[in-house]
């Protein structure tokens, strides 16, 4: 390869390479500077491409540089990699004039060669042209700001749960077990009780008479609890702890109304989400905010749930089938499947409750709670495409659809304790 004066180079192809696009780039991205790759035929050998070089800035101007670059060229695909966060405002700003593909680098980790950033853009720009890689989702603005707000609201949860952490560890310093007896140290009890503490009291009696609802039945415990050295420095510290839970508990109520008011479009969605086993209204948005509530960016329920990373892996080579490990896939969605497939399988007559009883018996608890957030995702693609309720097939399923292995199997326990049975027909 021959790199010109104004960075033109030209590179030589074998002609029998298929080709879907004859004029593609290729985008390497950085947090300053980008590389882009210009592959077209060309003009003068047949059977060779041209591949044209160039060096952008990611500021506004230099971006906008870059699309009026790319458009002289008249290229048919761009390929760009999801960077970090850098590829956002590029793609943002080129997609309403161009024909975009962003790729994920972990799919192009293991074909890819020389590794400079204008090797890596004309890797691009030849991968996109013959139909190597295939294109991320990237939803509508609308999406992606509800996206944000979801996602905000998740980490400010976590965050409020840390301060509760903190504050149960300043208790534990001060030789009182009120967390053993009450579940919610910032509930109505907890907060009643520490608001006596740090106003001066210290009578574990009196303290435990503040204990409202359910509660009033730990009092004798919560006497033995309270027993224990809380000092004015403690007091300062819970005041502090419970502030911060107050900040958070107020960012959270804020962005639940902002939420709601971007979900007005979503009602029917969200009520059909509902009907499925374990997801909650806030799942149920968090779902349409990563899938954008439609599913025709999924084939079938088979991709989406390959897109989260519900599914095994495929690990088979000279003919050997290894255990496949999950996919990272789409971690916002897998934590919420996750939490709603530990609420479904609590649920005794449902469907999935049998399901993770059959899995987790051959296979273990931990894939057993894989297959159920695996159907989960099956059902969550069927409410959403068939704009329909959930139907829960029933425990007593499998054993509907195959009477005479349920009856095997009863015989082999009967046989394991020394006895036999025989079925009548009621």
């Amino acid at each position: 390869m021959v790199i010109g004066s104004k960075g033109a180079a030209l590179g030589r192809q074998d002609v029998k390479d298929e080709v879907i696009y004859l004029r593609a780039a290729g985008l390497d991205l950085g947090k300053r500077f980008l590389v882009a790759c210009v592959r077209v035929p060309n003009p003068r050998r047949h059977g060779t491409w041209s591949l044209e070089t160039e060096r952008f800035g990611t500021t506004p101007v230099e971006v906008r540089r870059l699309l009026a670059w790319l458009v002289e060229h008249r290229v048919e695909i761009v390929v760009m990699e999801a960077t970090s966060d850098y590829w956002r405002f590029v793609y943002y700003t080129l997609q309403e004039s161009l024909n975009l593909m962003l790729v994920n680098p972990a799919h192009l980790r293991g074909i890819r060669g020389r590794k400079t950033d204008p090797s890596d853009a004309a890797f691009l720009a030849r991968a996109g042209a013959s139909g190597m890689v295939m294109a991320s989702l990237v939803p509508g603005r609308a999406i992606r700001e509800l996206r944000d707000l979801t996602r905000r609201r998740t980490e400010v949860a976590v965050a409020r749960g840390q301060e509760a952490q903190r504050l149960e560890k300043e208790l534990e310093d001060t030789g009182m077990k009120l967390t053993s007896v009450i579940t919610d140290v910032t509930g109505t009890t907890g907060r009643r009780i520490l608001g006596a503490l740090i106003d001066g009291e210290r009578d574990p009696a009196t303290l435990a008479d503040l204990a409202v609802g359910v509660a009033r039945q730990k009092v004798p415990a919560l006497v033995e609890a309270l027993d224990g050295t809380f000092t004015d420095h403690h007091a300062w510290m819970c005041r502090h702890y419970l502030d911060q839970i107050d900040h958070w508990n107020t960012l959270a109520a804020a962005l639940d109304e902002r939420i709601a008011s971007f979900m007005t479009d979503h009602d029917q969605d969200l009520t059909n989400l509902d009907t499925i086993p374990g997801i909650s209204r806030k799942a149920a948005e968090i779902i349409i905010a990563e899938t954008g509530g439609d599913m025709t960016a999924f084939a079938t329920a088979g991709h989406l749930a390959s897109w989260i990373g519900v599914c095994p892996g495929m690990n088979e080579s000279a003919g050997v089938v290894r255990s496949g490990q999950t996919r990272d896939g789409n971690g916002n969605l897998k934590r919420v499947l996750g939490v709603a497939a530990m609420a479904a399988v609590r649920q005794k007559n449902s469907y999935y409750g049998a399901f993770y009883r059959r899995i987790a018996t051959r296979r273990g608890k931990q894939r057993a709670l894989v297959a159920v957030m695996h159907k989960l995702t099956v059902a969550i693609w069927h409410v959403l495409h068939d704009r329909t309720g959930h139907k829960d097939l029933g425990a007593d399923y499998h054993t509907r659809k195959n009477p005479q292995r349920a009856m095997r199997r009863m015989i082999r326990e009967a046989n394991a304790l020394g006895l036999t049975i025989r079925f009548d027909p009621a």
